[in-house]
């Protein structure tokens, strides 16, 4: 299959452009600078050059290709309605694109969204993100409507954590920074609200088998732990970087957190078993704590240095 690739140089991209390549795939990636361009076509993939904000040339990389992974987004969180709005521009362009052609396309989102459920988030929970005002434009279900219109369109649900060793730039090692410039790996309140995690290998090998088999309409979730009390993270953190570990007042979430406040305390377990009925997905690659304790988020010897 030859498959158009968003986000394909970054953390969970480049982990699904390996696997598409090892199963066979032909990808060519979007990208928007020479680095990123050099970095895919040495995984293998050839280099279409553009950014997000070039509807024009990712409309026709969608029409010439078997099927699309759009995993790019803009993560500019001091301007995210700004952000949503490249969002839906991007994946109205696939609909167009795509439709009546039963080919896939697979797009990256997210378990915010859905408030406080007292039970794990499911795949056939609707997110609240809807409409073009919604936080990611309301990328979701504006695919998922895509089923209508001949398209097979699937929804990768990613946990928060997508965690690894060399090369994060998401949530855990902003976290794993915030401890090391304040000297304490900070939790919110009493640390009992829950983050999934998964590898980025294992999410990596979600995509691929999600663009393979997923009926259109569907949504899978990438999490292989269910849900991490944050207070777990903070010890793991602290054990990792020699940090003392402490609890963080709502008050004070914001100061210490800045932007990621506002998923920091939010508690979002959720189920992956439709998605390994469905798929047959099992994550093998290390757990949260094996790549914490690897190394993956700096050591205390590094702080030291």
């Amino acid at each position: 299959m030859k498959v158009f690739v968003t986000g394909a140089s970054g953390w969970i991209g480049s982990a699904a452009v390996a696997e598409l390549l090892e199963r066979g795939h032909e990808v060519a990636a979007l990208a928007r600078s020479d680095a990123s361009a050099a970095a895919v076509e040495a995984a293998g993939a050839r280099a279409v050059r553009g950014e997000l904000t070039d509807v024009e040339v990712i409309r026709r990389a969608a029409g010439d290709a078997d099927g699309v992974v759009h995993l790019g987004f803009v993560h500019d969180f001091t301007n995210y309605e700004a952000s949503g709005r490249i969002e839906r521009a991007v994946v109205e362009a696939y609909g167009e694109a795509l439709a009546g052609s039963d080919r896939p396309l697979v797009i990256a989102s997210g378990l915010a969204g859905f408030g406080v459920l007292g039970r794990p988030i499911v795949e056939s929970d609707v997110s609240g993100w809807i409409g073009p005002d919604a936080p990611r434009g309301g990328s979701e279900q504006l695919a998922l409507s895509f089923a209508e219109r001949g398209i097979r369109s699937v929804s990768v649900r990613f946990a928060p954590t997508v965690h690894g060793v060399g090369g994060d730039h998401g949530f855990m090692a902003r976290l794993a920074d915030i401890a090391r410039s304040t000297g304490v790996a900070g939790y919110p309140g009493d640390g009992t609200n829950r983050w999934p995690a998964v590898n980025r290998l294992d999410a990596g090998r979600l995509v691929a088998l999600a663009l393979e088999s997923a009926p259109a309409g569907s949504v899978v979730h990438a999490v292989a732990e269910e849900g991490i009390p944050m207070r777990r993270i903070a010890e793991l953190l602290g054990a990792a970087l020699a940090l003392p570990v402490g609890p963080i007042d709502e008050a004070q979430l914001a100061e210490r957190f800045g932007w990621l406040a506002r998923f920091v305390a939010a508690d979002l377990p959720a189920s992956s078993a439709r998605t390994r009925e469905l798929l047959g997905w099992e994550p093998t690659h290390p757990t949260l704590a094996e790549d914490i304790a690897a190394g993956g988020y700096g050591t205390a010897a590094r702080l030291a240095g």
